[in-house]
């Protein structure tokens, strides 16, 4: 009766017509969480304007290697062995993504791990936008004790039944989302999506493990890199100071960032170091500049910026101020 009560009240509510058309709640499960780990389940719950679930869907995917962390996810290389390789479900999942907003819990673990495998099966993923949880729910000011999904789904009363299995986590998240969409809506908040560029740059690399092979390290396998191993080479060109509003970047700049960024964080920091700056993995006092979608948070980074007052601007931003670097002093 609630829910129905629930459902009219918001069929009654002027919806915000800026707001996306469609979402696609997405959950995978992996072997890991470095570069060149795979998915090894998915699953999708779609949702109309409203958040109202039309269909779900869930596959196994073999990844051609060890599983992982199996006392995370519960599958095993026997449970995946006989599973569709990414390539064979590629087509179905994108239907399920094509035309949609991207909807995920930590959205850019998901969307990352996605455009890799279709980057791996020279394709691209049909996202143009994604949505995280975690940042709506700030952007709602939940009274959350933390972000996990867990204290999302408790503070909607939605009961979870297989913590890490994709399909009920997505489910889990859907229901606790339809609730968070509308309060949104109500309140005319904006939704924080962000874009999804899809990779186009992959690499061969040497063979993982495969199913049922073992090689050692955290969960029977070792992490190699998804691109070639390399160091990132040192800046050649002093430190100029501080960036200042209004103003070009100049070589030599140390720029940090934090959080959730469009472009992957490593193509991001590739473009900054082909440009002359120092890409600094903390910030002190000697960082010219602070790249972060999301100021208000409080991730270290962005409190020592406030603490020392560096400036600080969004992806946005600093795409544009990497088209016009000046050259360092006496270049």
């Amino acid at each position: 009766m609630l829910e129905d009560l629930t459902t009219a009240a918001s069929s009654a509510m002027v919806w915000p017509a800026a707001y996306p058309k469609g979402y696609a709640v997405v959950d995978v499960e992996t072997t890991g969480l470095a570069r060149d780990d795979r998915i090894i389940s998915a699953a999708v719950y779609r949702l109309d304007a409203r958040g109202e679930v039309e269909d779900h869907w869930y596959t196994t995917v073999n990844p051609e290697r060890d599983p992982g962390p199996v006392w995370i996810h519960g599958l095993t290389s026997e449970a995946l062995e006989g599973a569709p390789l990414f390539p064979d479900i590629a087509e179905e999942f994108a239907g399920r993504l094509a035309d949609r907003v991207l909807v995920a819990h930590n959205a850019v673990f998901d969307w990352q791990m996605i455009a890799r495998e279709y980057a791996r099966a020279e394709r691209e993923a049909p996202v143009r936008q994604r949505l995280c949880t975690i940042a709506l729910s700030k952007e709602l000011g939940l009274p959350l004790p933390n972000h996990k999904l867990e204290s999302l789904a408790a503070h909607f009363g939605v009961v979870q039944q297989r913590a890490h299995h994709a399909l009920d986590d997505a489910r889990v998240l859907a229901e606790a989302f339809r609730p968070s969409l509308r309060a949104a809506a109500a309140g005319g908040v904006r939704l924080p999506l962000l874009e999804c560029r899809p990779l186009t740059e992959w690499a061969d690399r040497p063979a993982a493990p495969r199913i049922g092979q073992q090689a050692g390290g955290y969960g029977g396998y070792r992490p190699t890199s998804w691109r070639p191993a390399r160091k990132r080479p040192a800046c050649p060109y002093p430190n100029p100071g501080r960036y200042e509003e209004g103003k070009s970047l100049k070589q030599g700049m140390r720029v940090a960032f934090s959080g959730d960024t469009s472009v992957e964080r490593e193509l991001l920091e590739d473009r900054a170091t082909e440009a002359g700056l120092h890409v600094a993995s903390s910030l002190s006092r000697l960082t010219s500049l602070l790249v972060t979608n999301d100021p208000d948070s409080h991730t270290s980074k962005v409190v020592k910026a406030r603490q020392f007052g560096t400036p600080v601007v969004d992806e946005a931003a600093f795409g544009q101020l990497l088209g016009d670097v000046e050259p360092a002093s006496g270049q």
